[in-house]
Formats: structure tokens, sequence, C-alpha cells
């Protein structure tokens, strides 16, 4: 294999929302005896499921099949409220891991439904934020994923609102935008986009490399909306070759010349490290970033408060005289990756 130069694309990788949801799973590993259930995968990366797996996380599909008083985790994607409520009512701890900015999304849909909006959603069928987004007011909103869906709600009185799946493509977005700003002028939107600040990131960083290289590398898994997203991103700007990958094991051997890589919000900085070393670039890695990230989002207040409540607890298993505060308050200073690559 002859590959003259990486290009490495920055931002990338985890998102804080991720490195909320893995710590917070993994303080839950540490704190209870196995099984710990999780309801879907606490994010969609095969390697972080697997890893949690290991340390005897039981992911679910649904939550009354897991035993009562059991610990509850729910994933990073959002929940419906009936999923919270029969969580809850198991009468083991529950702790919540969903990202900040889908709460927002949520928060926003409910007070438009209230507001007698109807409300176009535009997001993928079947994938996890969008089921558990749209159950918030399942009567009051559509799921958009084409302009005939817009269409179809032309003959609706109601005033009209826009929100969207945080993990979009942002040109895919911006179309269905577009076309519903001019099908509806009055259109609400929120004042700040709902799409993840770090998945538009992302995306620009491959886009700034993408048109250079030979091949692209997305680096994360199938069912991840962002990394999907991130492959027909380097698709559009007309790279002849992009390759979706879960590790560098299924990686070609054919790969020549100047390789961009990038890697989806919820594939580890392991799984990159790894995909460097296959390529083994004669003239090295580059990279340029478009911004840096320092956004940080605490853990869940449920854990917080599991902290604080079993404090004796962890200063005898972690041999330390920390409090639950203590052990809460050090968790900005520590990684994800740190959680994966102590049990690796």
């Amino acid at each position: 294999m002859g590959v003259d130069r990486v290009l490495l694309a920055s931002p990338r990788g985890f998102c804080a929302g991720v490195e909320k949801a893995i710590k917070a799973l993994d303080w839950m590993t540490k704190i209870f005896e196995p099984p710990v259930y999780c309801y879907h995968e606490i994010v969609h990366n095969q390697f972080v499921v697997e890893h949690f797996r290991r340390l005897g996380v039981v992911f679910v599909d649904d939550v009354r099949t897991v035993p009562p008083g059991s610990p509850v985790m729910l994933s990073a994607h959002g929940s419906p409220p009936e999923v919270v409520a029969s969580a809850k009512e198991s009468g083991g701890t529950v702790i919540d891991a969903v990202c900040p900015l889908v709460t927002k999304v949520h928060h926003e849909l409910k007070v438009r439904a209230k507001k007698g909006y109807t409300v176009l959603y535009v997001g993928h069928e079947g994938h996890e934020e969008a089921v558990g987004t749209m159950a918030v007011a399942p009567e009051s909103v559509h799921l958009i994923q084409s302009t005939a869906d817009i269409d179809a709600l032309r003959g609706d009185d109601n005033p009209k609102a826009l929100l969207s799946q945080t993990t979009l493509s942002l040109d895919e977005w911006q179309e269905l935008r577009e076309y519903a700003e001019d099908t509806f002028p009055d259109l609400w939107m929120p004042n700040r986009s709902d799409l993840c600040f770090a998945t538009t990131n992302r995306q620009a960083a491959l886009r700034a490399i993408a048109a250079q290289a030979d091949a692209v590398i997305v680096i994360g898994s199938a069912n991840s909306s962002n990394t999907v997203a991130l492959a027909k991103v380097a698709e559009a700007t007309g790279c002849a070759r992009v390759l979706r990958v879960n590790s560098a094991a299924e990686l070609p051997d054919d790969l020549t010349g100047v390789v961009a890589v990038t890697a989806g919000a919820s594939a580890p900085e392991s799984l990159v490290n790894d995909v460097l070393s296959f390529l083994n670039p004669r003239d090295g890695v580059d990279i340029d970033p478009v911004t840096v990230e320092d956004e940080y989002f605490p853990p869940p207040p449920e854990l917080r408060e599991t902290l604080r409540a079993l404090s004796l607890v962890l200063s005898v298993m972690l041999g330390s005289a920390q409090t639950g505060d203590d052990v809460a308050s050090t968790d900005r200073h520590y990684s994800a990756a740190t959680v994966l690559d102590a049990h690796h």
C-alpha cells in the first residue's frame, strides 16, 4: 500500500454529549453490581457497546423487560416520555444520559404543540432520537424526510414550526428547511438551529479536506446518523472513493496517494489511531483544525445525586477519602477515551 499523506479532520470523534453518556455509564458499572441495564445502545458505536457489554451492561429495547429494582440508564439519543415513566416505575435507579441538545428539541416540541402548532420534524424514520422526540407530542408532529412530506401538509390550517433531528447532514437539512420556508412563509423556527454544533463542526472539518483527497475514510458505525452524514458530505465534494468503516480491520490494502480521515461523534480516538497506523503515510499526517471545541456537559443530575448518596461506598471502592461531590467535580478532568482505555 502506498499512502503518501493523511489529512486528518479536526474536530472529529467524540462530542460533548457522547463524552457525558460514556462516563455516566462507566460510573454506573462502578457503583452497581452487574448487570446494569441500558435502554438502547448508549451511543451508536459497536466498539463502545461491546466495551460495556464486557463490563456487564445489558442493552434492551424495552424497559419493561428490566428486572424490578435494577439500575437503568437511558441512552444519549433521548427516550419517549412513556419509556422514562416506565423505567422509573420499576423501582431501581434511573439515570438519563440524554444529550442536552436533544432535550432542547423535546422542550421546543412540547411548547409549540401546546400553542397549537403543527410541527414539521426533519429526521430519519426509526432513528432512536427521532422516535423519542416525536413521542413528546405525537398528535402535533409530522416526520419530514422529503419535500413531498412538506407538500402533504399544505391543507393544514394550524401555524407551522420546524424542528430537526440534531445529527442530520447540514446539506439535507438546509434543502428541506428552505422548501418549508417557501411553502409556509410564517414558519416558526428556533433562534438557534437544532443541528448539533459538533455534528456541524465535523462536517465542516471534512468538507475542508475531502476534495484534496484520493479517498476518504469515515470511522463509525452504520447505525450512526452523524457518521452516515459525514460519508454523504465526502461524496458531495466529489471524492471518488469514500469508505465508512467500523475499524482499521475493514480497510482495503490498495489505498494510495492522499487519504482524508475523520470519525463520527460516537467513534473513539483509539480507532482513529489504529487507522493511522494501518495507513502508515510516507509523508506523515496533516491536521488543520477548522475550530476548537471546549464544550462540556456535566454528569446527569440523577447520577450526581447517586454519587452523593453513595459517597462512602465510593470512597472504599476507589481507595480514597473522596466524597460523591468530589468525584463528580473531577468529571470534567478526565475523558471518555480514558474510560475506554482503562478496560481495553
